[in-house]
C-alpha cells in the first residue's frame, strides 16, 4: 500500500461556550482535515487546528506547508515504510509542528488499517478506556463556579481551571471553585504561562496555605523560561507541569535534564505528531515523570489519535482530553466514544473514523 494522493480541507466548528485563558479567547474549531489516500483507497484522517498563539501555526501557514513541502515528500512512499515517513516529515522543513502532526496521525490512521489493528494496541495497548479533566475558562468567579457545578452534573470528577490573568483575582476563583464543589474534586490550575517566576511562588504558595488542594498548577510562567520554571518548581510543594514550554522531544529533554518541572504535558500539535509524542513519552518514563496527554481545540480526530497514545502508554496516567465535548457539534464518524468523563478507544482498525461531516476541500 502506497501513498497515491493528499488531500487538504477544513470543517469550523462551534463550540458551546466561548473558551477563554490567559492566551486567547475561541469561539469556534476551525480545523484542518487531510485525508491521505493509498493506492488501495483506504484513507487516513489527521487534523491541525491553527493555534498560532502557541505553535505559530496559522490555517495558511499549515495549508502551505502540507502542500507545498512536506506533503510531496511522501507521495510514493509505502505506508509499511513508518520510519522512512516519519522521518521524511520530520526533515521535510522546520518548525510546522501542526502540519506535521497531521500528516503524521492520518499516516498512523493508515498504517493501523492496512495491519487491521487499532493505533492503542500498537503503542502498547496499556487500556482502553481513559478518563479526562474537563477545562472551566477564565471568567468571573461566579461565572466559573457556575460552570464547575455544570461540569460536576455532567459526570466529571476532575475539573481543569484556567487562571493566568490576574493572580488576586485567580486565588478569588480558585477558592470560590473550591468552596463551592467541595473536597472530593481533583482541581487542576493552568496558568498559560500567565504569570511572572517570582508571583507564581507567591501565589501558589497561598493556594497552599489557604489549604485549596491543587493537584497541579500547568505552565506558570512563559514558555521560554526554563529557568523561570525551575525556580517555581523548586519553591513550591505542589506539582508543576510543563505544557508550552515542553515543545518536543528536545526541550522535554533539557526540562527533564535540568528537573526544571514535576510533569510533562504532551500536545501532538506541539510534538509534530505521535512518533515524536512517543518519544517524549519514552524520555519521561526513564527518568520517572509522569505525563499528560493534552490537545488543542481539535476534533475529534486529533483527540481520539492522543487518547490512542495515553491508551497505549502507561507513562501518561493523566488526560487532558476534554475539546471534541466543548463543541457543539461532532462532524467525525467513528472514533473514541464518550461517556461522562471516559473515552473508550475504538478496538477497529487505525482510529476507527471513517468519514468526515461537512469537510470542505481547500484547492490551490
Amino acid at each position: 500500500m502506497k501513498i497515491q494522493e493528499i488531500q487538504i480541507g477544513k470543517v469550523s466548528i462551534p463550540l458551546k461556550k466561548p473558551f477563554k485563558t490567559a492566551l486567547r479567547q475561541v469561539n469556534s474549531a476551525e480545523d484542518i482535515i487531510v485525508k491521505v489516500i493509498a493506492d488501495s483507497g483506504e484513507v487516513g484522517f489527521g487534523n491541525a487546528p491553527p493555534t498560532a498563539v502557541i505553535t505559530g501555526d496559522s490555517q495558511e501557514a499549515i495549508v502551505g506547508a502540507i502542500r507545498g513541502t512536506i506533503g510531496p515528500k511522501l507521495i510514493g512512499m509505502e505506508i509499511d515504510n513508518l520510519e522512512g515517513i516519519m522521518s521524511a516529515i520530520d526533515t521535510s522543513m522546520l518548525h510546522n509542528s501542526s502540519a506535521k502532526a497531521a500528516l503524521d496521525i492520518a499516516v498512523y490512521d493508515l498504517f493501523g488499517k492496512l495491519h487491521g489493528i487499532p493505533v492503542y494496541k500498537l503503542f502498547g495497548g496499556y487500556s482502553q478506556t481513559i478518563t479526562t479533566d474537563l477545562t472551566i475558562s477564565v471568567n468571573s468567579p461566579e461565572e466559573m463556579v457556575r460552570d464547575s457545578l455544570e461540569a460536576l452534573a455532567e459526570g466529571y470528577t476532575t475539573l481543569k481551571i484556567k487562571v493566568g490573568t490576574d493572580a488576586e483575582l485567580d486565588i478569588q476563583r480558585v477558592r470560590a471553585i473550591r468552596d463551592a464543589v467541595g473536597d472530593d474534586v481533583e482541581i487542576r490550575l493552568d496558568a498559560n504561562q500567565g504569570w511572572l517566576p517570582k508571583e507564581a511562588v507567591r501565589t501558589i504558595r497561598k493556594f497552599e496555605d489557604m489549604g485549596l488542594r491543587i493537584e497541579l498548577i500547568e505552565q506558570p510562567v512563559k514558555a521560554h523560561d526554563f529557568e523561570g520554571l525551575k525556580f517555581v518548581t523548586d519553591n513550591v510543594d505542589t506539582d508543576i507541569m510543563a505544557d508550552e514550554a515542553a515543545f518536543g522531544p528536545y526541550e522535554v529533554f533539557k526540562l527533564l535534564s535540568m528537573s526544571a518541572c514535576d510533569l510533562i504535558n504532551i500536545k501532538l500539535m506541539k510534538a509534530g505528531g505521535l512518533h515524536n509524542a512517543l518519544k517524549i513519552a519514552s524520555l519521561a518514563e526513564t527518568v520517572g515523570v509522569q505525563c499528560m496527554m493534552g490537545c488543542m481545540l481539535e476534533s475529534k480526530i486529533g483527540i481520539t489519535a492522543a487518547a490512542s497514545l495515553a491508551a497505549g502508554k502507561k507513562i501518561v496516567t493523566k488526560t487532558d482530553l476534554d475539546a471534541a465535548v466543548l463543541l457543539a457539534e461532532d462532524p467525525i464518524v467513528g472514533g473514541v466514544a464518550f461517556h461522562k468523563n471516559q473515552l473508550l478507544v475504538p478496538d477497529a482498525p487505525g482510529f476507527g473514523i471513517t468519514d468526515v461531516l461537512g469537510w470542505q476541500e481547500i484547492r490551490a
